[in-house]
């Protein structure tokens, strides 16, 4: 069984306010400040690859300390079968913090042109009222479904706890993936008034045309792309997967250039720079991020645990 959700898996590929972007159709480089705003929520996506042993006593090494004010509320997965995620609450930032963990490239790139993953509905279960014309990667969206109501519980007893109505969701690669499906599951079920804020790091493409226009249209989306990573480039457009807007992509000058609109083709975006599978360089996926490697790591320079689904 684990090897079926595996093999379906990696297939393919505050209330401080974040940084206001792409407000224009034209591409902008990101500030020093507005990129630094992104540390603290890149730090918990990090965290996401941390047994939820280690997130629940909220002892994860350089990335736990670097949000030493964090009140972790819940956590679960084992690793394998069920990724990792916790919620918790951060106080400095006034919202409550859902991450889910990641993927490590040598295992999702090599099944990423393989024939066993589809477009599909969503549940209906979990998601009632969606269009069926909104249809998600059945790997991504089934890795969703298998933490889904363990995070809403998590998610409603932090709000209530802190008393909070800010809802912020991270995640990296795989992670990323099922925290965007997150980001459209949770406003279903959660309180009128709640926000929501998602940050994603190496996204790949979750859904079709109609997946993406829905994200726009409802979330506040911001996924951030390294370099020549190629995983945000997967699954391909031609298989009828499509981006949301939101991009910022950090160039090989270091520079961090907002995209407007989406699957931007300009050679400053991630879909430009990287045109074909081959020409990304799989190291770039776990970063840097702003300097952090994506990673469950005891310092800043050791991983310990990037090991993945």
């Amino acid at each position: 069984m684990t090897s079926i959700i595996e093999a379906l898996l990696l297939i393919a590929t505050a209330v401080q306010a974040l940084p206001s972007i792409n407000t224009g159709q034209s591409i902008t480089v990101l500030t020093s400040s507005q990129i630094d705003h992104f540390t603290p929520y890149t730090h918990y996506a990090s965290a996401g690859y941390c047994t939820s042993t280690r997130t629940l006593a909220w002892d994860c090494g350089a990335n736990c300390d670097a949000n030493r004010q964090f009140e972790p509320v819940a956590s679960g997965g084992n690793g394998n079968s069920v990724p990792y995620w916790f919620v918790g609450y951060d106080p400095k930032l006034d919202t409550v913090i859902v991450s889910h963990k990641g993927t490590n490239p040598s295992k999702i790139l090599p099944l990423v042109t393989d024939a066993y993953f589809f477009l599909t509905t969503l549940d209906q279960t979990l998601f009632p009222g969606i269009s069926s014309d909104i249809e998600a990667h059945n790997g991504f969206r089934d890795a969703q479904a298998s933490t889904a109501t363990d995070v809403l519980a998590a998610v409603k007893s932090a709000m209530s706890t802190y008393h909070t109505k800010s809802v912020t969701l991270v995640g990296h690669s795989l992670g990323a993936a099922i925290t965007l499906l997150d980001s459209i599951y949770l406003p279903l079920w959660l309180p009128a008034g709640t926000t929501f804020t998602t940050i994603a790091y190496g996204l790949p493409r979750v859904g079709n045309q109609a997946f993406a226009d829905y994200v726009d249209a409802n979330l506040h989306l911001t996924h951030i792309n390294n370099k020549k990573d190629p995983v945000p480039i997967c699954p391909g457009m031609f298989m009828g997967f499509v981006h949301p807007k939101g991009e910022v992509h950090i160039e090989d000058s270091g520079k961090w250039a907002a995209c407007p609109g989406q699957d931007n083709p300009s050679t400053q975006c991630i879909v430009g720079d990287v045109r074909e599978i081959w020409h990304g360089h799989k190291s770039d996926h776990l970063g840097l991020y702003n300097g952090i490697k994506m990673g469950c790591r005891n310092s800043t320079t050791s991983p310990e645990d990037t090991s993945t689904l």
